[in-house]
Protein backbone atom coordinates (compact mmCIF):
# COMPACT_ATOMS: atom_id res chain seq x y z
CA UNK A 1 0.00 0.00 0.00
CA UNK A 2 1.25 3.51 -0.86
CA UNK A 3 2.09 5.51 2.01
CA UNK A 4 1.26 9.61 2.03
CA UNK A 5 1.19 12.15 3.93
CA UNK A 6 -1.85 14.34 3.79
CA UNK A 7 -1.51 18.37 5.53
CA UNK A 8 -5.03 19.64 5.77
CA UNK A 9 -6.15 22.38 8.64
CA UNK A 10 -9.79 21.72 7.21
CA UNK A 11 -10.56 18.66 9.56
CA UNK A 12 -13.62 18.00 7.33
CA UNK A 13 -12.31 17.92 4.53
CA UNK A 14 -9.19 15.55 5.56
CA UNK A 15 -11.28 13.06 7.01
CA UNK A 16 -13.31 13.03 3.21
CA UNK A 17 -10.28 13.13 1.66
CA UNK A 18 -8.04 9.84 3.70
CA UNK A 19 -11.76 8.22 3.73
CA UNK A 20 -11.70 8.04 -0.50
CA UNK A 21 -7.63 7.65 -0.96
CA UNK A 22 -8.47 4.39 1.82
CA UNK A 23 -10.47 2.89 -1.23
CA UNK A 24 -8.05 3.71 -3.80
CA UNK A 25 -5.39 1.79 -1.24
CA UNK A 26 -3.57 5.08 -0.22
CA UNK A 27 -2.37 4.75 3.49
CA UNK A 28 -2.48 8.16 4.61
CA UNK A 29 -0.93 9.85 7.75
CA UNK A 30 -2.54 13.19 8.54
CA UNK A 31 -1.09 16.52 9.71
CA UNK A 32 -3.09 19.63 10.87
CA UNK A 33 -0.53 22.43 10.65
CA UNK A 34 2.99 22.74 9.10
CA UNK A 35 5.17 22.10 12.12
CA UNK A 36 3.07 19.07 12.26
CA UNK A 37 3.86 18.17 9.17
CA UNK A 38 7.69 18.70 9.36
CA UNK A 39 8.17 15.94 12.27
CA UNK A 40 6.01 13.70 10.56
CA UNK A 41 8.88 14.13 7.03
CA UNK A 42 11.64 13.73 9.75
CA UNK A 43 10.39 10.65 10.95
CA UNK A 44 8.91 8.81 8.09
CA UNK A 45 9.06 8.47 4.30
CA UNK A 46 6.19 8.96 1.90
CA UNK A 47 5.59 8.72 -1.72
CA UNK A 48 3.88 11.72 -1.99
CA UNK A 49 2.40 14.47 0.14
CA UNK A 50 -0.31 16.24 -0.21
CA UNK A 51 0.18 20.12 1.02
CA UNK A 52 -2.13 22.86 1.50
CA UNK A 53 -1.05 26.27 1.11
CA UNK A 54 -3.20 27.91 4.22
CA UNK A 55 -1.72 26.34 6.87
CA UNK A 56 -1.65 27.29 11.14
CA UNK A 57 2.04 27.92 12.50
CA UNK A 58 3.82 27.00 9.67
CA UNK A 59 2.19 27.56 5.99
CA UNK A 60 2.56 25.30 2.96
CA UNK A 61 5.28 27.14 1.03
CA UNK A 62 7.57 27.34 4.18
CA UNK A 63 7.07 23.91 4.58
CA UNK A 64 7.46 23.18 0.97
CA UNK A 65 10.47 25.66 0.96
CA UNK A 66 12.08 23.46 4.32
CA UNK A 67 12.11 19.93 2.82
CA UNK A 68 13.57 20.98 -0.69
CA UNK A 69 16.62 22.85 1.66
CA UNK A 70 16.87 19.57 3.44
CA UNK A 71 17.82 18.16 -0.07
CA UNK A 72 14.42 15.70 0.47
CA UNK A 73 12.58 15.03 -3.23
CA UNK A 74 9.58 14.02 -1.98
CA UNK A 75 6.80 14.74 -4.73
CA UNK A 76 4.43 17.61 -3.27
CA UNK A 77 0.69 18.35 -4.76
CA UNK A 78 -0.03 21.57 -3.52
CA UNK A 79 -3.49 22.03 -2.44
CA UNK A 80 -5.67 25.87 -2.65
CA UNK A 81 -8.32 27.89 -2.79
CA UNK A 82 -6.54 30.46 -5.31
CA UNK A 83 -6.30 29.57 -8.51
CA UNK A 84 -4.02 32.02 -9.54
CA UNK A 85 -1.14 32.27 -11.58
CA UNK A 86 1.49 34.22 -9.51
CA UNK A 87 0.48 31.96 -6.43
CA UNK A 88 0.69 28.58 -8.83
CA UNK A 89 4.19 30.21 -9.67
CA UNK A 90 5.27 30.72 -6.13
CA UNK A 91 4.47 26.83 -5.23
CA UNK A 92 6.65 25.14 -8.47
CA UNK A 93 9.46 28.37 -7.09
CA UNK A 94 9.21 26.75 -3.10
CA UNK A 95 9.36 23.07 -5.32
CA UNK A 96 6.10 21.94 -5.64
CA UNK A 97 5.61 19.52 -8.44
CA UNK A 98 2.08 19.79 -8.96
CA UNK A 99 -1.10 21.84 -7.92
CA UNK A 100 -4.21 21.52 -7.35
CA UNK A 101 -7.15 23.87 -6.75
CA UNK A 102 -10.22 23.74 -4.35
CA UNK A 103 -12.53 22.14 -4.67
CA UNK A 104 -10.96 19.42 -6.92
CA UNK A 105 -12.53 16.29 -7.72
CA UNK A 106 -11.04 13.20 -5.85
CA UNK A 107 -11.35 11.21 -8.71
CA UNK A 108 -8.37 13.89 -10.38
CA UNK A 109 -6.68 13.85 -7.29
CA UNK A 110 -6.16 10.36 -7.20
CA UNK A 111 -4.84 10.24 -10.83
CA UNK A 112 -2.02 13.33 -9.83
CA UNK A 113 -1.14 10.86 -6.82
CA UNK A 114 -0.62 7.67 -9.25
CA UNK A 115 1.62 9.68 -11.72
CA UNK A 116 3.29 11.43 -8.83
CA UNK A 117 4.11 7.84 -6.81
CA UNK A 118 5.26 5.94 -10.25
CA UNK A 119 7.70 8.44 -10.86
CA UNK A 120 9.26 8.65 -7.32
CA UNK A 121 9.38 4.31 -7.64
CA UNK A 122 11.49 4.81 -10.64
CA UNK A 123 8.89 3.37 -12.58
CA UNK A 124 8.60 5.72 -15.14
CA UNK A 125 11.84 5.25 -17.04
CA UNK A 126 11.01 7.35 -20.08
CA UNK A 127 9.75 11.03 -19.97
CA UNK A 128 8.26 12.39 -23.05
CA UNK A 129 7.62 16.02 -24.26
CA UNK A 130 6.63 16.14 -28.11
CA UNK A 131 9.07 14.22 -30.27
CA UNK A 132 11.87 14.52 -27.36
CA UNK A 133 12.16 11.30 -25.42
CA UNK A 134 14.15 11.46 -22.24
CA UNK A 135 15.98 8.02 -21.06
CA UNK A 136 16.12 8.67 -17.43
CA UNK A 137 17.96 5.58 -16.77
CA UNK A 138 19.88 5.41 -19.93
CA UNK A 139 20.58 9.64 -19.08
CA UNK A 140 20.28 9.86 -23.01
CA UNK A 141 17.93 11.71 -25.19
CA UNK A 142 16.18 11.46 -28.51
CA UNK A 143 14.55 14.22 -30.49
CA UNK A 144 11.98 12.61 -33.43
CA UNK A 145 14.34 9.29 -32.92
CA UNK A 146 17.33 11.01 -32.94
CA UNK A 147 20.10 11.03 -30.39
CA UNK A 148 20.51 14.49 -28.36
CA UNK A 149 24.26 15.20 -28.18
CA UNK A 150 24.63 17.27 -24.55
CA UNK A 151 27.35 16.64 -21.33
CA UNK A 152 26.06 15.36 -18.04
CA UNK A 153 24.96 18.45 -16.83
CA UNK A 154 22.88 19.51 -19.39
CA UNK A 155 20.75 15.84 -19.52
CA UNK A 156 20.39 16.81 -15.66
CA UNK A 157 18.81 19.83 -16.43
CA UNK A 158 16.98 18.71 -19.28
CA UNK A 159 15.28 15.82 -17.37
CA UNK A 160 14.58 18.75 -14.25
CA UNK A 161 12.60 20.82 -17.14
CA UNK A 162 10.51 17.59 -18.71
CA UNK A 163 9.60 16.35 -15.56
CA UNK A 164 8.01 19.61 -14.49
CA UNK A 165 6.54 20.77 -17.82
CA UNK A 166 5.05 22.75 -18.82
CA UNK A 167 5.88 24.59 -15.33
CA UNK A 168 9.25 26.34 -14.38
CA UNK A 169 11.90 24.86 -12.04
CA UNK A 170 13.35 27.48 -9.13
CA UNK A 171 17.03 27.95 -10.14
CA UNK A 172 17.48 26.56 -6.65
CA UNK A 173 15.85 22.99 -7.81
CA UNK A 174 18.16 23.26 -10.68
CA UNK A 175 21.33 23.71 -8.76
CA UNK A 176 20.22 21.35 -6.05
CA UNK A 177 19.93 18.36 -8.64
CA UNK A 178 23.08 19.21 -10.56
CA UNK A 179 25.63 20.04 -7.63
CA UNK A 180 23.72 19.31 -4.21
CA UNK A 181 25.26 21.45 -1.87
CA UNK A 182 27.80 22.60 -3.06
CA UNK A 183 27.09 24.89 -5.64
CA UNK A 184 29.68 27.31 -8.23
CA UNK A 185 29.08 31.05 -9.13
CA UNK A 186 25.07 31.94 -10.49
CA UNK A 187 26.54 31.87 -13.68
CA UNK A 188 27.56 28.40 -13.77
CA UNK A 189 23.79 27.06 -14.48
CA UNK A 190 23.33 29.72 -17.04
CA UNK A 191 25.94 28.36 -18.80
CA UNK A 192 24.67 25.03 -18.98
CA UNK A 193 20.93 26.47 -20.20
CA UNK A 194 23.02 28.20 -23.08
CA UNK A 195 24.41 24.22 -24.10
CA UNK A 196 20.79 22.76 -23.42
CA UNK A 197 19.47 25.43 -25.80
CA UNK A 198 22.58 24.69 -28.26
CA UNK A 199 21.72 21.03 -28.04
CA UNK A 200 17.91 20.98 -28.59
CA UNK A 201 18.40 23.45 -31.99
CA UNK A 202 16.08 25.86 -33.38
CA UNK A 203 14.17 23.19 -35.80
CA UNK A 204 13.15 21.11 -32.58
CA UNK A 205 10.31 23.13 -31.61
CA UNK A 206 11.47 23.09 -28.00
CA UNK A 207 13.42 26.06 -25.75
CA UNK A 208 14.36 26.83 -22.25
CA UNK A 209 13.03 30.42 -21.51
CA UNK A 210 13.75 31.96 -18.33
CA UNK A 211 10.55 32.43 -16.06
CA UNK A 212 10.91 35.66 -14.32
CA UNK A 213 11.34 35.57 -10.70
CA UNK A 214 11.42 31.89 -10.58
CA UNK A 215 14.01 30.19 -12.71
CA UNK A 216 13.30 28.42 -16.29
CA UNK A 217 10.76 26.22 -17.64
CA UNK A 218 10.89 24.12 -20.91
CA UNK A 219 8.42 25.52 -23.62
CA UNK A 220 6.98 23.26 -26.97
CA UNK A 221 6.10 25.42 -30.15
CA UNK A 222 3.42 23.29 -29.52
CA UNK A 223 1.62 25.11 -26.87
Amino acid sequence: MTTLLLVEDDLDLAGNIVDYLALEDFDCDHASNGVAALNFLAENEYAVVILDINLPRLDGLSVCERLREKGDDTPVIMLTARDQLDDKLAGFAKGADDYLVKPFAMAELVARLQALSLRRSGQVKQLRCGELCVDVNGKTATLAGEPVKMSPTAFIVLEQLVRAYPAPVSREMLSQAVWGENRPDSNSLKVHIHHLRKALGKESGLDVQSATGVGFRLVSGAQ
